[in-house]
């Protein structure tokens, strides 16, 4: 097992998700992870350090560090013989500053702060309608919806309608069909003056039923055969209604969200 850490400054999102990009990049490799985030002070990258030398005492193999820690003073501390340091900044700042003819500010929390009040309100205002427009809840809202995704339950509605509002700024609503849509082999009659601002989820029936089992054990929601049905019978409804739609079980949410972008033409907001 090796030991990857995500060091940051700030909340180390973005550290993580590149780090995670070029970790999926090699096949199989056993890894336990962890992030270590605002590390903007020299006591907290001590702290740190000592985590690390112990880390490679106890694995007895050199951590890897992943670090987009701005402050260089604070970034040298991890320069350790017994680690493998890889910092984002250092890697790729050079090429930028004589790309673009100028030195960069070195500022932390560029990335992450308030620096545009009309993004970051879009994001929320975005966040806010996703939340109230939650898996059918109401339909007053729908004229304001970019894009209204349907399909069963626990097909991955909610959270990529989340993942849309938080990284595009689009204001994402989720329609779950019900029993008696999926009987009556018709799109549900609130969702019809909607029809060009749906997308549909489905998924594999056997990831289905383990969501399913996982939540509600040997109940009939979870069911396989039952599980078998209802993706059939959302699946006829969206092909004869022309909902455009495609199938979640081994794709990511980020994955899920960009394949929506692209093929409803949606644009971010931020």
């Amino acid at each position: 097992m090796r030991s990857v850490f995500f060091l940051s400054d700030q909340t180390g999102i973005t550290t993580e998700s590149m780090g995670n990009a070029l970790l999926t990049q090699f096949n199989e490799l056993p890894v336990r992870k962890e992030l270590i985030p605002f590390i903007d002070t020299e006591l907290k990258a001590d702290t740190a350090v000592v985590k690390i030398q112990n880390r490679f005492i106890q694995d007895g193999e050199q951590p890897i560090i992943l670090s987009s820690i701005v402050n260089p003073k604070i970034r040298d501390k991890f320069k350790l013989d017994c680690v493998c340091f890889i910092d984002f900044f250092e890697t790729f700042m050079p090429k930028l500053e004589n790309a673009l003819g100028q030195k960069a500010v070195q500022a932390v929390g560029k990335s992450h702060g308030i620096n545009d009040e009309f993004k970051y309100y879009k994001r929320i205002d975005a966040i806010d309608f996703s939340l109230h427009n939650d898996d059918g809840a109401t339909v007053k809202n729908y004229d304001n919806a970019d894009v209204i995704l349907v399909g069963v339950s626990r097909v991955g509605k909610t959270p990529t309608c989340l993942y849309l509002a938080v990284n595009y700024g689009i204001k994402a609503a989720n329609y779950p069909f019900a029993e008696m849509d999926l009987k009556h082999d018709k799109l549900p009659k609130v969702l019809v003056p909607y029809h060009g601002k749906l997308f549909g989820l489905s998924i594999n029936v056997d990831r289905l039923h383990q969501i399913r089992q996982n939540r509600i054990p040997n109940s009939t929601y979870a069911d396989i055969n039952n599980c078998k049905t209802e993706i059939n019978a959302a699946e006829h409804i969206m092909k004869d209604q022309g909902i455009p739609f495609l199938n979640t079980s081994e794709k990511s949410i980020e994955e899920i969200a960009s394949s929506i972008m692209q093929r409803v033409h949606l644009v971010r907001k931020f």
